[in-house]
């Protein structure tokens, strides 16, 4: 407005700031400017500035160090949150690259696992809740997504898991099963022997990622924040029976939502997927956890933690206990002793009436028994011992060899 009214109007300097009501200073300096006035303040140096270059030599020698420990050798004695934000700005600059390479998922090639733990707490019987792993496998070519809640992250639960959703989902099995270092499956490059044994009967491979790498198995990781964001908010749970029978019924919604990244439902291209898998074996993999003990006087066998009873006429015996994801029974030489549904609470104890019952029937007849008599056994007269070695004892005579009898 200064520079048109001097320049397009001719008004002078004075007549300008009497017209505008401002100060013929401010009129002179908006002339001699080529830009709107400004308030500009001298750089003034901070007090980091003084440390940077120390800073500067640790990220070079050491990238990762953490910022408190910078602080600490470069004797930093001010704001720790504003020296954490300046080390952050800084340390990229040190970091050695690590490149993602894109993947390509053929079909029927590989299925990603992971174990997805719900926010919130399950309700399991006997008053207890806990926090539940849910296995979720997704297919990396269709996305198809499959996932099942288990009582626990132990390796025959897992390979139960694994086996029901392979069998009743995908029908199907995979070339490849990718996981992440879960302890259940394996460690430093070593299959557990349940897993070992399920890839022998599958024939299929085990494929276990390195540490530090979840872009390879980035696809089941989004599922896993899909089921958080979409299927979680706004439910509640009776039980983990009811969380799987809500799941199973969500599901086949989220199958037939389109992809953006492939333009298709995965439950359009699960077929391709399957096509290229190799069939379900004919021989079903072991999934049930098999152990042998000795049935004490209690009668009770414990398994993860909760004892089940046992029909009290094998006590002393060994039986043979099998767990499997829905039941627990106890057996021996092919008779069933126990038949129980699996508790997915702690520290519990589960009694059948009629081994109770039996219980008490052993105990009455092993109180009230009669007095054991000992078995009767022939016995030899000992005359005839004296007559084999020729000697006399009803005489005071002498024997045949003339000696005193």
């Amino acid at each position: 407005m200064i520079r048109h009214l001097h320049r397009s109007e001719g008004l002078s300097q004075r007549a300008i700031a009497r017209q505008l009501r401002i100060a013929r200073d401010t009129v002179a300096d908006a002339l001699a400017s080529d830009g709107p006035p400004k308030y500009q303040r001298a750089p003034v140096p901070s007090a980091i500035s003084a440390v940077e270059p120390q800073v500067r030599a640790l990220l070079m020698a050491y990238p990762q160090m953490p910022a408190t420990v910078i602080a600490e050798r470069v004797g930093w004695t001010g704001s720790i949150s504003w020296f954490r934000e300046r080390v952050r700005a800084i340390r990229p600059e040190y970091l050695p690259a690590d490149p993602v390479d894109r993947l390509d998922h053929p079909p029927g090639r590989a299925v990603q696992c992971d174990l997805w733990f719900p926010p919130v707490k399950m309700p399991v019987g006997f008053g207890q809740q806990a926090m539940l792993p849910v296995l979720v496998m997704v297919a990396a070519f269709s996305r198809f997504i499959t996932a099942v809640m288990l009582p626990s992250r132990q390796t025959m639960d897992l390979v139960a898991g694994m086996w029901q959703l392979l069998s009743g989902s995908f029908t199907a099995v995979p070339h490849e099963l990718w996981w992440d270092n879960e302890a259940g499956i394996g460690r430093r490059g070593r299959l557990t022997e349940p897993v070992t044994a399920l890839m022998g009967t599958l024939g299929s491979r085990m494929v276990q990622l390195k540490p530090y790498d979840p872009e390879s198995k980035g696809i089941v990781e989004r599922a896993n924040r899909y089921l958080e964001t979409s299927f979680l908010p706004g439910r509640t749970f009776e039980s983990p029976l009811d969380f799987n029978a809500q799941l199973a019924q969500w599901l086949p919604i989220a199958n037939s939502r389109t992809v953006r990244v492939l333009g298709a439902r995965p439950v359009d291209l699960l077929d391709a997927d399957r096509d290229a898998m190799l069939t379900l074996p004919p021989v079903a993999p072991v999934i049930e956890t098999v152990t042998a003990v000795r049935l004490g006087r209690d009668y009770y066998v414990r398994v993860a933690g909760n004892d089940y009873s046992v029909d009290p006429t094998a006590i002393g015996q060994l039986v043979e206990v099998r767990t499997t994801l829905a039941e627990v029974t106890v057996a021996r030489s092919g008779r069933v002793l126990a038949r129980h549904q699996r508790c997915w609470a702690a520290r519990q104890t589960l009694t059948d009436p009629d081994h109770v019952q039996t219980a008490a029937q052993l105990r009455h007849q092993f109180q009230h028994r009669t007095g054991v008599t000992e078995p009767e056994h022939p016995v030899r007269d000992l005359a005839d011992y004296d007559r084999a070695f020729g000697v006399d004892f009803t005489g005071t005579g002498t024997g045949t060899d003339g000696e005193v009898a």
